[in-house]
């Protein structure tokens, strides 16, 4: 069978779905272009995404890729992650052979952004699946006629068999925000991290693979464009407090984000800036 994107109805949201011939598969929604599955050739289901997930369209599906921009968090005054996470995305490409599956998705500024934030702005994701790879790309262009500043992310929840048997490599050395402790600068100085307790941590000037790391599997992770990384696990207090997530979910997930925040990115009229993200199954 050759590979395949079709339009699928995924908890009431219209989506589509990706298949390759190899077996690798992947979902993404038209609202936020928010990707809510993907599995490699093996079938093992490599993203997080909440049983208590509400997909009512006010926010952003708890789990998958949330798209941030133009503002990441709460750094700054736009709701929290920005806005078009919960914008409805069209399709503008669709790709297929057969050994591999790619669309772009497309939103641009709306009366409602202009209210928040006042720019005009075109926002494109691509996603591909091929053989055991995930690639998203997220391409910002400045539509309208002054520059302006944003920050963005790829809000990747992966999902994991035991998060405190899991080992992430390659951040030895760097300086991250600790935002579980207000905001303190500090140097990972271990070989490894190991989540075991909440974890809120924004690495700055990441420029080499990580490699998450579970007991017979591991999960490479490479960026482009993106300069930070953010991993984040809320642990059993914040997991609780979450309405969408399972109190014990807290366990099977970590998040690690190709992201901008440190220091935003500037783009002037005309401009346009791309960063991507790839996820390779070992």
């Amino acid at each position: 069978m050759p590979s395949s994107i079709d339009p699928i109805d995924f908890h009431g949201q219209p989506a589509l779905s990706l298949k390759t011939h190899a077996g690798a598969s992947a979902v993404v929604l038209l609202q936020g272009a928010q990707l809510v599955s993907w599995s490699p050739p093996d079938r093992k289901e490599r993203i997080y995404l909440s049983e208590r997930a509400r997909y009512d369209g006010s926010v952003a599906v708890r789990g998958g890729v949330p798209v941030c921009f133009p503002q990441f968090a709460a750094f700054g005054p736009l709701p929290r992650h920005g806005f078009v996470r919960t914008l409805p995305w069209s399709v503008e490409t669709r790709r297929n052979g057969d050994d591999f599956a790619l669309v772009t998705l497309r939103c641009t500024d709306t009366d409602a952004t202009r209210a928040l934030w006042p720019h005009a702005f075109s926002a494109e994701l691509t996603i591909g699946i091929e053989e055991s790879r995930l690639d998203m790309e997220l391409e910002i262009e400045n539509s309208g006629s002054g520059a302006f500043d944003f920050a963005a992310a790829l809000h990747t929840y992966l999902r994991v068999r035991e998060v405190e048997e899991t080992r992430i490599e390659g951040l030895y050395g760097l300086d991250y925000l600790d935002s579980t402790d207000e905001g303190q600068i500090r140097r990972d100085s271990g070989d490894v991290l190991l989540i075991e307790a909440e974890t809120d941590r924004i690495y700055r000037d990441v420029s080499r693979p990580v490699l998450v790391r579970e007991y017979d599997r591991a999960l490479g992770i490479n960026q482009d464009g993106f300069r930070d990384v953010v991993v984040w696990n809320p642990w059993e207090e914040r997991c609780a407090a979450l309405d969408d997530m399972k109190d014990a979910d807290f366990r099977h997930m970590v998040c690690v984000e190709a992201a901008i925040v440190h220091t935003p990115e500037r783009l002037e009229p005309g401009a346009s800036w791309w960063g991507r993200q790839t996820l390779v199954a070992l």
